[in-house]
């Protein structure tokens, strides 16, 4: 009996860290929803907690929060929607941090369009230009901005075509019904280079910087799975998937 025991602990302890998993409901916005993919992908494998993760616009996010979505950990596109959850009373104020600064991009799903100075919105060589709506997506706001600062908004306008999220500004983009269009840079970069196309990165003196936060819904204050996916944002390995779609800290 003691021989069938101490074979057994080899087992025991193997299924040991999967004794607490647990669940949580995660919306993240959708600039990083690739990077999330691969983070959680590698923090289920060394927890064994699961994740459900649904990408959109923040400002999308912030509507359904409001109206009691499930959600327990929102990781945003900018800082003001998670402060304005804590405000609100449906966000755990201690929980906010800034996980991630994004790239805005102006890019081109055609090699040679996209010059490196974003010149190519000077020109009449295009009939349509893709942008998130600056409504619902901080990514459409910081567009917006940077065509501002560049004096070229007002001609901009016969041609914007605008997606609900970053994702649908890109996907406009990606399928040629736009010719180019402002998206953010983790959707077309990868390893220190673009992946394909032709693209710039927009300085980050030309708009308001995309500060993106993280917090810890009410609904996840009990969930350990929540604090602990929260808490593998800040590891070096989370940083360096973060790092390689162009995002800095």
């Amino acid at each position: 009996m003691k021989n069938l025991t101490l074979l057994a602990m080899p087992l025991l302890m193997t299924l040991a860290p999967n004794v607490h998993a647990a669940e949580v409901q995660l919306a993240v916005a959708a600039n990083f929803a690739v990077p999330m993919q691969k983070i959680v992908a590698a923090f289920e494998q060394s927890t064994g907690h699961k994740v459900l993760l649904s990408s959109g616009a923040t400002g999308k996010f912030y509507a359904q929060i409001s109206q009691g979505a499930p959600f327990e950990v929102l990781l945003a596109a900018d800082d003001e929607t998670p402060r304005r959850l804590v405000q609100d009373g449906k966000a755990v104020a201690a929980s906010q941090f800034t996980y991630a600064q994004g790239r805005l991009a102006l890019w081109s799903a055609k090699q040679g369009v996209v010059d490196n100075a974003g010149a190519v919105l000077k020109t009449a060589s295009f009939k349509h230009l893709a942008i998130a709506n600056p409504k619902v997506a901080p990514y459409g706001v910081a567009a917006t901005e940077a065509m501002i600062a560049m004096g070229v908004y007002s001609s901009m306008l016969p041609k914007l075509v605008q997606g609900e999220s970053i994702a649908q500004a890109y996907q406009f983009v990606s399928t040629g019904n736009a010719e180019l269009g402002f998206v953010a840079l983790s959707q077309v970069y990868e390893h220190g280079r673009m992946r394909s196309g032709s693209g710039w990165v927009v300085p980050a003196q030309l708009h308001t910087p995309i500060k993106q936060d993280a917090v810890l819904l009410v609904r996840g204050r009990d969930n350990p799975a929540a604090s602990a996916l929260l808490g593998y944002l800040k590891t070096d390995a989370a940083r360096a998937v973060m790092a390689s779609y162009g995002y800095v800290h």
